[in-house]
């Protein structure tokens, strides 16, 4: 390690460093009105907040500032400042163009010298910047210590903070200006636009069949309420898509009053009971088409439960939007990716076999939680991404991956206390990593009693059953989440789980066909292969279990019987269950 040298100034001060939530993104769509308004909010913080408050600015960070403060009193009250002076320069600002200010404020040593200020704790500065949301100020221990609460500031408690490139967590707290308001109102961070937005055109009818004029908007009604089952897309009413039927020519339009990132339109003709619907599914950004097929069916079966037609139709366009997003997510700069690319796209690669989509998923998962701190559904999906890491053997210490999972979780859930995904996660946490079936079971009921169409709730629920070798209840509840997303885009998942609930229910036909369809969209999913391998097996069609196992082995030659009684998280609460399971792998040749 290189010793500095001893004549070099030493100080011990209050920085801070705050910056521009997405200035990446804002700058890329208004570069004029954002360097306008960073130049302005540096004048006021050079020439009239800094000295009224015994600050000055230490360097500028392209779209951040590093402030330096004899006091932590005098840099609160300019953080608060700077903050009341960007919030008025917003007004009248568009809401994507708009300017939001992060910072991180700690008691910082260093050394300086005629360029720059050198140190540890001016890199930790940086990294507790990170922590804070869109409006935010977080603070450390040390610098917490300095101020008066509920005098200098509104003080709370974030507990321990895991950052980036720091070997320790530390104790962070989030300060706000004194009063008797909350911190952080709810809905006061920036919202993070973590869902594409699709309009669904009332289909034109190209019809003079008597009793089927309004066919094709019923037609359209049935596709949106379809759509709406999933949380990963916003579906805009028909109410507001009504007015641009029959317009060719409106895709700008609709982007424009409707905000929609996709458009599903098409044209319906009929003769008798028999219905034919040509529908193309349409980027408005590109206004190229993704998607475009002509359908047939029965009029009559339009409005069952389970028409194919319409279930088609769903799949088509959940697997166009799902590969556009992934193909951005793997083709464009992370910073540059919109916030539901960034979600989905994470989503999806942290269920590869692959380590660097693996990873991928992780910087994206990262960077989405950079933009809006207090958004809870990145830190819920963080959570799943170290419970995936353990679960696959990836991990050096499954323990720590456990307790940065529950940190993810309760950041969540300190950010909305009611959201069902968080509280999902968290029981996922308690029953893979931890063991504790209980307590997992405990926080899917919660989730439910939040958000009973929470389809990740009612999924994990069932295996949670399953665990327990409780089958008919495994069963019922892994047909509600299958029934409850129809367009998720871990589709092979929810299959794979739905196989593992059927095997405790001893239905074991259904439960190799669950097993197969989701090898059909995902070739390299181990636990799908070992639910084909038992269902077989249980079902007495060895050969083709053994067959099974082969191609089990040649993605994981290492696996054994022995270490799926040790990661099996009902080999607790059902042990013979649980053997059960590993005699119909070793009936099928896994190797002890």
């Amino acid at each position: 390690m290189i010793e500095l040298p001893a004549n070099l100034p030493r100080s011990t001060k209050v920085l801070l460093v705050m910056d521009v939530v997405e200035s990446v993104r804002i700058m890329e769509q208004d570069q004029d009105g954002f360097v306008q308004r960073w130049q302005q909010l540096v004048e006021e913080a050079e020439h009239k907040v800094l000295p009224q408050h015994g600050g000055r600015i230490v360097k500028s960070l392209g779209d951040g500032l590093m402030l330096e403060f004899a006091s932590a009193q005098g840099c609160v009250k300019a953080a608060f400042a700077l903050h009341s002076f960007t919030r008025q320069a917003n007004r009248g600002v568009r809401p994507e163009h708009q300017m939001h200010l992060r910072m991180g404020g700690h008691l910082a040593s260093f050394v300086t010298d005629q360029h720059d200020i050198y140190g540890t704790d001016v890199n930790l500065t940086s990294r507790v910047s990170t922590l804070a949301g869109p409006g935010e100020i977080v603070v450390t221990a040390d610098m917490r210590d300095q101020l008066a609460p509920l005098l200098d500031a509104d003080v709370e408690d974030l507990g321990e903070c895991h950052l980036k490139h720091v070997k320790e967590p530390i104790r962070a707290y989030r300060v706000g200006p004194p009063g008797d308001a909350p911190i952080v109102p709810p809905g006061h961070a920036v919202e993070l636009n973590l869902r594409p937005t699709i309009a669904v055109i009332p289909f034109a009818m190209r019809s003079n069949e008597p009793g089927h004029e309004l066919l094709g908007e019923a037609l359209a009604d049935e596709v949106i309420a379809a759509l709406s089952r999933t949380s990963e897309l916003h579906v805009i009413s028909r109410l507001s898509t009504t007015v641009f039927r029959d317009r060719r020519e409106a895709i700008q339009d609709i982007k424009t009053h409707l905000g929609a990132t996709y458009i599903l339109s098409g044209t319906c003709r009929s003769a008798g009971t028999q219905l034919a619907l040509f529908v193309e599914l349409i980027d408005t950004k590109t206004g190229h088409i993704l998607w475009a097929d002509s359908l047939k069916g029965e009029v009559h079966g339009l409005f069952a439960a389970d028409d194919e037609l319409i279930a088609r139709v769903v799949a088509a366009v959940s697997s166009s939007v799902m590969s556009q997003q992934l193909q951005r997510a793997h083709s464009q700069a992370i910073p540059n990716l919109e916030g539901y690319t960034l979600l989905l796209g994470a989503i999806a690669l942290m269920h590869r076999t692959s380590p660097a989509e693996f990873e991928r998923s992780h910087l994206m998962l990262e960077h989405l939680i950079e933009r809006g701190r207090r958004h809870p559904i990145p830190h819920a999906w963080l959570a799943k991404w170290y419970v995936m890491r353990a679960s696959q053997g990836w991990s050096s210490s499954p323990d720590k991956d456990a307790q940065l999972a529950l940190d993810a979780t309760h950041r969540a859930l300190d950010a909305d206390p009611n959201c069902a995904l968080a509280l999902t996660i968290e029981g996922m946490v308690q029953s893979n990593l931890l063991k504790n079936l209980d307590k997992a079971q405990d926080q899917h009921r919660s989730a439910l009693e939040k958000n009973p169409n929470e389809s990740l709730a009612w999924l994990f629920t069932s295996i949670m059953h399953a665990y327990k070798n409780e089958g008919e209840e495994a069963f019922v509840a892994a047909e509600k989440a299958l029934r409850l997303s129809p367009l998720d885009p871990l589709r092979y998942y929810y299959d794979s789980l739905a196989a593992a609930a059927a095997i405790a229910a001893k239905k074991y036909p259904i439960a190799s066909e669950y097993a197969k369809r989701s090898l059909q969209a995902n070739r390299m999913h181990l636990s799908s292969y070992r639910s084909l391998a038992i269902s077989q097996s249980l079902h007495g069609d060895v050969q083709q279990a053994r067959l099974t196992v082969q191609k089990l082995l040649t993605i994981d030659p290492t696996f054994t019987v022995r270490e799926f009684v040790v990661r099996h998280p009902g080999s607790r609460s059902s042990p013979e269950f649980t053997a059960l399971l590993a005699g119909a792998l070793q009936a099928a040749g896994l190797p002890d």
